[in-house]
């Protein structure tokens, strides 16, 4: 084994990577830190010396891990009030981006099953070999191979061609921002795409609309909508926020009701909108922002 603080240094060079493996898998910023260190006491437990590969060993730790709770966590998104969208997960400086997957794709990966989802993140995503992956799911790497092409054509479908710019991306949320709380409908409809949909999660905790609201012409008959029953109180901006790769804002509802709102932008327009009102999956973002307890609840 190795001494104590080489055991702690080694795992703490894979810490950031194995989070983020833990929580494209569940979508879960909270279970994926339970996983994480659950990971760790795993860790403390092996015999080092015989691991060849502490990455690879430590991502099939978690991969494992995360498969038992997506067990339990499948069955109770089977009765999840409304939407389901992943916590959002807003990028820090200090832990920079390591992969290309935003909320829209995280949905993606909801429709895959535990095994598709693991073999295409870890091998696509995280770089670990087939023959890695197959070992870490006890299968054949030609098994492998089917679940991650599998996976592969259902996130390439979804995937925008172009990247927005962060310079345009930012530009276009604070438009969005002031005329959706505005009620303008003219600015509206020159950002929305024809088929934009929107997605709302509250989780049955504060409100949010059951389904997604798919079509331009009434998603800005709601805002204007809410404009009028806002009585001119305007929702308040907290932050412009990178979430998940794509561009939004954290911002403060009358009521205090903290929310995220994030766009996926193509060619210019606005094709899908994720709102997450429920304050359990919002905890973390009022700590980033140094709010108290209460707008988090």
């Amino acid at each position: 084994m190795y001494p104590p603080d080489d055991a702690i240094a080694v795992f703490e060079e894979h810490r950031i990577q194995l989070k983020r493996l833990a929580y494209r898998m569940l979508g879960s910023l909270a279970e994926a830190d339970d996983v994480v260190q659950d990971a760790w006491i795993r860790w403390q437990r092996t015999d080092q010396s015989v691991v060849r590969n502490p990455g690879v060993f430590l991502k099939r730790i978690v991969t494992h891990l995360c498969l038992d709770v997506m067990k339990s966590a499948r069955a109770q998104r089977e009765i999840y009030v409304g939407n389901w969208l992943p916590e959002p997960l807003v990028e820090v400086e200090e832990e920079p981006k390591t992969d290309e997957l935003t909320l829209g794709l995280m949905l993606v990966l909801e429709r895959l099953s535990p095994l598709e989802r693991a073999a295409f993140l870890l091998h696509d995503v995280f770089s670990v070999s087939l023959n890695d992956v197959a070992k870490t799911l006890d299968r054949d790497p030609a098994a492998i191979r089917q679940l991650a092409v599998r996976a592969r054509k259902h996130v390439r479908a979804a995937k925008p061609r172009y990247s927005v710019e962060r310079d345009e991306g930012e530009k276009i949320t604070l438009a969005f921002f002031k005329a959706a709380t505005q009620g303008d409908i003219s600015t509206l409809s020159t950002m929305l795409a024809d088929n934009v949909v929107m997605h709302a999660d509250g989780g049955g905790k504060v409100h949010a609309w059951l389904n997604p609201i798919r079509g331009a012409d009434r998603i800005m008959r709601l805002f204007a909508g809410l404009f009028r029953k806002r009585y001119g109180e305007a929702e308040k901006l907290l932050s412009f926020l990178w979430i998940d790769g794509l561009p939004g804002f954290a911002s403060l509802e009358r009521g205090n009701v903290l929310q995220t709102t994030a766009l996926e932008i193509r060619d210019a327009k606005i094709t899908r909108i994720f709102i997450t009102r429920n304050p359990d999956k919002l905890q973390h973002v009022a700590r980033l922002l140094n709010m108290s307890d209460q707008h988090a609840q």
